[in-house]
């Protein structure tokens, strides 16, 4: 099954929640990738940059369902913790590497396979985004579907 996965940055939790139908595209500019585990990469991602454990970060309710039409079915709206977008923002490209490659790391001991290369593309894709926020009501969403 073909997982797409879009980033996008909304001005609040009902804008983001607005596009779980058909997606952001067309109405917030997102970022698009594929076929991985977008609730759980997040979680590891806030992990790693916080050094709290997997359990822990999950305990927080990371991340935050903003909207599920089809009761775990895709598409769905998830939030991504303030934490960790102002970890993404806040991270020089070094850290950003470092981090790619303890996720990639994270996902090799449970069998998934990510080139090094991708993660750090990945995660350099989303600071940049998380950048743009101007504001403390605007944040960043994840479109799943």
């Amino acid at each position: 099954m073909s997982i797409v996965i879009k980033f996008f940055v909304a001005p609040d939790r009902e804008a983001a929640a607005g596009v779980a139908e058909g997606g952001p595209d067309g109405v917030f500019e997102s970022l698009t990738f594929g076929n991985f585990d977008v609730e759980e990469a997040l979680i590891e991602w806030e992990s790693i940059f916080t050094g709290q454990s997997f359990e822990e970060v999950l305990e927080d309710d990371v991340p935050e369902t903003v909207v599920d039409p089809d009761d775990g079915e895709r598409p769905l709206v998830l939030a991504v913790s303030r934490t960790l977008q102002v970890a993404l923002s806040a991270a020089g490209e070094d850290r950003l590497t470092e981090v790619g490659r303890l996720w990639v790391a994270e996902r090799a001991a449970d069998g998934d396979v990510f080139e090094p290369e991708i993660a750090a593309w990945i995660l350099n894709g989303l600071a940049n985004l998380a950048r743009t926020l101007n504001d403390e009501d605007e944040s960043l969403y994840c479109w799943v579907a």
